[in-house]
């Protein structure tokens, strides 16, 4: 009873979503957000720790209040919404009557920190446009610092993952820039080719002669 007595009690966390301005109108490139995988080890309920050798430590007191991958999709889907200035996104698999502009397959292999240790976020992601065709992909390590306290450890992991938002919402608006050029060039193309119409001859109209007109009249 006295070792219970002394156990402090969990403490729960949840990633900051962060506060961009949201679309106010159904507008914006179609993005839709997956598969998103994250590391086998960052799948539980407790927050890992790094330490100074590289280990990883399993801290039983600190808990994320929910699913950590649902977590890092909620606040990578708000981010991408307020810097595309977008509402039309979807998570993998949810894309029932979406077709989207864009693909963003996203896989995490490293988010964590620790009492001495900084904010690390290691993670690949790759860009296909709305032919399954990949336009970018980009191999990412990301660094946040903290104060130690696991508060303000998860604060710097969510940081980092805003600051993936943010490369991954620059590489789509590319794109989508690249594909209005094309098009745009593409019309004016098909518009400066367009055949001109035929215009008919002009006959000039020639007056019948009259008959009897001109003519010389002889008498016998």
């Amino acid at each position: 009873m006295a070792g219970c007595a002394a156990t402090p009690p969990a403490q729960f966390f949840q990633l900051q979503q962060g506060s961009p301005a949201l679309p106010q109108a159904d507008k914006g490139v179609a993005v839709l957000l997956g598969p998103l995988k994250l590391a086998d080890y960052l799948q539980r309920e407790t927050l890992v720790q790094r330490q100074s050798d590289d280990s990883l430590v399993i801290t039983q007191q600190a808990r994320w209040v929910g699913s950590l991958q649902d977590d890092v999709a909620q606040l990578l889907l708000r981010q991408l919404a307020g810097r595309l200035d977008s509402s039309r996104l979807a998570l993998y698999p949810d894309r029932v009557g979406f077709k989207p502009d864009v693909q963003l397959l996203l896989s995490i292999s490293r988010l964590d920190s620790g009492p001495f240790q900084p904010a690390v976020l290691e993670a690949q992601w790759r860009l296909l446009d709305g032919s399954g065709k990949m336009s970018d992909s980009r191999v990412v390590r990301l660094e946040e610092k903290h104060n130690g306290e696991l508060s303000d450890q998860v604060r710097a992991q969510s940081v980092l993952l805003q600051n993936l938002a943010s490369e991954m919402s620059a590489a789509v608006t590319t794109l989508t820039r690249a594909r209005v050029t094309a098009e745009r060039d593409a019309q004016a193309e098909r518009k400066a080719g367009q055949p001109r119409r035929p215009v008919a001859p002009r006959i000039p109209a020639v007056n019948a002669p009259v008959p009897g007109a001109g003519a010389e009249v002889y008498r016998f």
